[in-house]
């Protein structure tokens, strides 16, 4: 007859006294949560008051995509002036160069004192500074005009709102909260005595409540190098794809490890090696 044994709160199911042709697979049943892997407040570089909202909660969106817009009217004539002094200062430094170009023939020529060049070649190096202040200034202003627009900072989905239209924004303002749901992360403990049996790349399955006739396909990625002396347990990390997006983070999830008790039979308690020695009924 197939038994269980409650190992340390884990559920462990094995084959019993039947004949190798009636056996069940040897597996390891667990459970655990998903978790995103990524979950980011979204804050905005800038202080404003919220014009247009982009993004509801449950919306997919895109690494770059615009959430929400605040009222940028001062931003954009700022950036008008400085694009302004860009095109004044770049003329300067034209006519300076020509200037300058000029000079340095007639000083070839001897048609000019050193002086006249040298406060030309003076002029030409403060047209350039001048020309490469302006273009900061503008690229300032740009930058400020496009912090007005609060973006995602990943792929995900929106799984909070936390502003609204006309609400005034300050720095540390938490707008969004954006979830990342491709792939998952799956973590759960497993007793020590499994260290050996379990490995990164390892596959494993997964059944959730949602769809208890279907079963989720995931890879083991990490596993805790310290064991807990409490709990004597170690922590395993898991990632599954969810590339259809079905699996959500916080669902409780039934993980199975096909093949693990093979590689590493359980240590029965004293009790429990009592009931298996126990005569049968």
């Amino acid at each position: 007859l197939a038994k269980e044994l409650d190992a340390g709160g884990i559920r462990v199911k094995g084959g019993g006294d039947a004949g190798p042709s009636t056996a069940l697979p040897a597996a390891l049943a667990i459970t655990g949560e998903f978790s995103a892997p990524l979950s980011s407040d979204v804050v905005a570089r800038t202080t404003g008051r919220v014009e247009t909202i982009l993004a509801e909660v449950g919306d997919p969106v895109k690494k770059g995509q615009v959430l929400l817009r605040l009222e940028s009217d001062y931003q954009r004539l700022e950036l008008q002036r400085t694009e302004a002094e860009v095109a004044r200062a770049n003329a300067a430094l034209v006519e300076a160069e020509s200037d300058f170009r000029r000079k340095q023939e007639l000083l070839h020529r001897d048609s000019i004192p050193q002086a006249v060049h040298d406060r030309s070649e003076a002029l030409f190096g403060q047209a350039k500074a001048a020309a490469a202040a302006s273009e900061a200034t503008a690229a300032l202003a740009r930058r400020r005009l496009a912090d007005a627009d609060v973006r995602a900072p990943f792929d995900g989905v929106v799984a909070e709102r936390r502003v609204d239209p006309g609400e005034r924004l300050s720095e540390a303002t938490v707008a969004f909260v954006v979830t990342q749901l491709e792939p998952l992360r799956l973590r759960f403990d497993l007793p020590e005595r499994y260290i050996a049996a379990i490995e990164a790349g390892q596959e494993l399955r997964a059944r959730v409540d949602a769809y208890p006739d279907e079963t989720f396909a995931g890879r083991i990625t990490r596993l805790s190098k310290v064991v807990s002396s409490e709990t004597r347990a170690f922590l395993v990390e898991a990632e599954f794809a969810n590339s259809d997006g079905r699996l959500r983070p916080g669902m409780f999830a039934r993980v199975e490890l096909p093949g693990v008790l093979a590689a590493s039979p359980v240590t029965a308690s004293p009790q429990a090696a009592k009931e298996e020695g126990a005569p049968s009924a």
